[in-house]
C-alpha cells in the first residue's frame, strides 16, 4: 500500500513538473503558438575580415530579411575553402580604385569587400551584372527593417565593392556557408 502511495506521489509530481514546462514553453512561444525569440545584438559593430584568396566570380547577390535581421549573401559558386572578406562602417563610400563619392541612402553605410571579382578572371566575361553607383541588380529591399539602400561600387583587383545602407550603425555579422558568403544587420543594437 505504502508503495503504491509513493508511485501516486511521484506521477502527481511529474505531471505538476510536465505543465509547468508547457507553460514556459507556451510563454517562450507567444499568442497562437508563433515563436518568439530573443535576438542576439552580440555580434557587434565593428570591422570584419578574412583574408583568405577565392579565384572563382561573384555570380549573383540577393537578400532576404528575419524576425532579428536583414540579410545580403554573396553566391561565389565554385569556389572551395574559405572567401575572403572585409565588412565594416564608412562616413562615405567611394569607388574602390577611382576614389569617386557613390551617395548611399540611410542613416549608417556598411561597406562590403567580397574576394571574387565580378567577371571571370580567365575571359574576363561579366559574371555578375553590377554598374557602379547603381543599385544591386534584382535586389528589392523594399519594407526590410534595417537595409535602406545598395549600390554597386567596383570590381577591381580580384575584389567585389557594395554599399549597404542600412538605417542605423547595428551589430552584423559575416559567415560563410557552402558556396555563400553572408552578412546578417541585427534590427536592433
Amino acid at each position: 500500500m505504502r508503495r503504491l502511495a509513493t508511485m501516486a506521489a511521484a506521477c502527481v509530481l511529474a505531471g505538476a513538473g510536465v505543465a509547468a514546462t508547457a507553460g514556459v514553453a507556451g510563454a517562450a512561444t507567444g499568442p497562437a503558438g508563433k515563436a518568439t525569440s530573443a535576438c542576439s545584438t552580440a555580434w557587434g559593430s565593428g570591422n570584419k575580415s578574412a583574408t583568405d584568396a577565392n579565384i572563382k566570380p561573384l555570380k549573383n547577390i540577393k537578400t532576404s530579411h528575419t524576425t532579428c535581421y536583414d540579410r545580403m549573401v554573396f553566391d561565389v559558386s565554385g569556389a572551395t575553402g574559405k572567401v575572403g572578406y572585409h565588412v565594416g562602417y564608412v562616413d562615405a563610400f567611394h569607388q574602390d580604385g577611382s576614389g569617386d563619392r557613390i551617395p548611399v541612402k540611410g542613416g549608417a553605410i556598411l561597406q562590403i569587400f567580397v574576394s571574387a571579382p565580378s567577371h571571370d578572371p580567365a575571359t574576363g566575361k561579366q559574371t555578375y551584372a553590377g554598374t557602379a553607383g547603381k543599385a544591386l541588380p534584382g535586389v528589392n529591399i523594399t519594407g526590410y527593417k534595417t537595409f535602406k539602400d545598395t549600390k554597386f561600387g567596383a570590381s577591381f583587383e580580384g575584389q567585389t565593392q557594395v554599399g549597404l545602407g542600412v538605417r542605423t550603425k547595428l551589430p552584423f555579422r559575416v559567415h560563410q556557408s557552402g558556396d555563400q558568403l553572408i552578412v546578417d544587420v541585427a534590427h536592433k543594437g
